[in-house]
């Protein structure tokens, strides 16, 4: 089960989100492309501010941002609210999520109505929540590119 909480912290009085802008590909489209099978012009993408949700595992798209990628909704998976309510919601076929000039592939769950980056991607590209300055960093112990752990 996925729990989503929403990223709040408290800097000077007031409740602050981090925020980032984030690009999001249809992989298939980029793998067609890739092979010359399909036109570039054609490659589908979608660029938005999306929510860091320390609280969500997985990204979370709504499905205006699904329809507008061409994506096809593969699976079903329970999510788990932050105030307790499960839902049955859509999981992608695989994205690609580009965030401060790195990027992951990964199936995102459908639901809401913004994009919300989850710990998933924050692991993968390894990017730190710096909550004083509201924005992501790269891991300051490999600043230049991500490492994975095994």
């Amino acid at each position: 089960m996925l729990a989503f909480n929403r990223l709040e912290h408290n800097q000077g009085g007031e409740m602050g989100e981090v925020r980032v802008k984030v690009k999001l590909t249809n992989s298939i489209d980029e793998a067609l492309v890739s092979r010359g099978l399909l036109n570039p012009n054609q490659l589908r993408t979608h660029e938005a501010e999306a929510l860091v949700d320390t609280g969500a595992v997985r990204t979370v798209i709504p499905m205006e941002v699904v329809e507008k990628l061409g994506l096809r909704i593969r699976g079903q998976q329970i999510a788990k609210y932050a105030d307790g309510r499960e839902e049955t919601v859509g999981l992608t076929e695989a994205i690609i999520i580009e965030i401060e000039g790195r990027e992951t592939t990964e199936a995102a769950l459908v639901t809401g109505d913004e994009i919300l980056i989850g710990q998933t991607v924050l692991e993968t590209l390894d990017l730190l929540v710096d909550c004083k300055n509201q924005c992501l960093i790269p891991n300051p112990k490999h600043p230049d590119y991500p490492v994975l752990r095994i």
